[in-house]
């Protein structure tokens, strides 16, 4: 009889609960996709996921300093802050534009933590130039300031509709961020047409993602991994958190 009474219920009723699991599930993937980018067109949301814990087998490499890495700030501070990021991910362009500044402002500066980037170019192929002109930069000690010029310049694309491999990051560009910068050119364009650092930086793509990095941004704060282009607030806990306990 419970059978029968089962397949006699209303239509609507029998629908209803699906149709909250399906609302259910497409508000999950959304809040997810939001806060990190695997690729394919998208707009920055507001949504965030918290924080997460990193597995700790995962953070040992990623925490071990390298003579390559871009560092910002003390060398000696106590909090180290790693960013994975694609000159080409929207929330990497977000978070540099919006958060980054407060976080250098605050902590960078005073001392307080050395703030370090490393390239995860898994976009396309203007995502490998542009991080092979970075490492370029980096031989005449302007791995941070070309670092910014990158972004800025595809922030300026994106402002203007462009999107990922559009043509923006290019080779006249790269060379004319190094003139901005006063490098010499002759060294710096020798650098990036015999693609000098090609196997380098697939090798660290390659460990980054034998690590468990799969997306952009991706943030390590002394071992701590924190997922998307989170909220200054967000970071700012994390790391007051980490300084109050030494």
């Amino acid at each position: 009889m419970e059978r029968m009474e089962q397949d006699h219920q209303p239509i609507e009723s029998r629908f209803l609960p699906i149709s909250i699991l399906v609302a259910a599930v497409l508000i999950s993937g959304s809040i997810l996709f939001a806060v990190f980018y695997k690729g394919g067109a998208a707009t920055p949301s507001p949504a965030v996921q918290q924080p997460q814990a990193a597995a700790p087998t995962s953070t040992i490499s990623i925490m071990a300093l390298s003579p390559r890495d871009a560092v910002l700030g003390d060398a000696n501070a106590s909090v180290t802050f790693i960013e994975y990021g694609d000159y080409q991910c929207p929330f990497c362009v977000q978070y540099f534009s919006q958060t980054q500044p407060l976080l250098i402002k605050k902590y960078v500066d005073s001392g307080k933590m050395k703030m370090v980037f490393r390239s995860f170019p898994f976009l396309g192929p203007e995502s490998t130039a542009a991080t092979e002109a970075a490492e370029c930069a980096a031989d005449q000690n302007q791995a941070w300031a070309y670092h910014s010029a990158l972004y800025q310049a595809k922030a300026q694309d994106e402002q203007k509709g462009g999107s990922e491999n559009d043509g923006s990051l290019n080779r006249t560009l790269f060379l004319k961020l190094a003139q901005q910068l006063g490098m010499d050119i002759p060294a710096f364009t020798t650098c990036i047409d015999t693609n000098k650092y090609a196997s380098q930086v697939a090798q660290e793509k390659t460990v980054a993602s034998a690590a468990g990095v799969d997306s952009t941004p991706v943030f390590f704060i002394n071992g701590r991994q924190i997922m998307g282009a989170q909220p200054y607030a967000n970071f700012q806990s994390v790391i007051d958190g980490l300084l109050s306990a030494k």
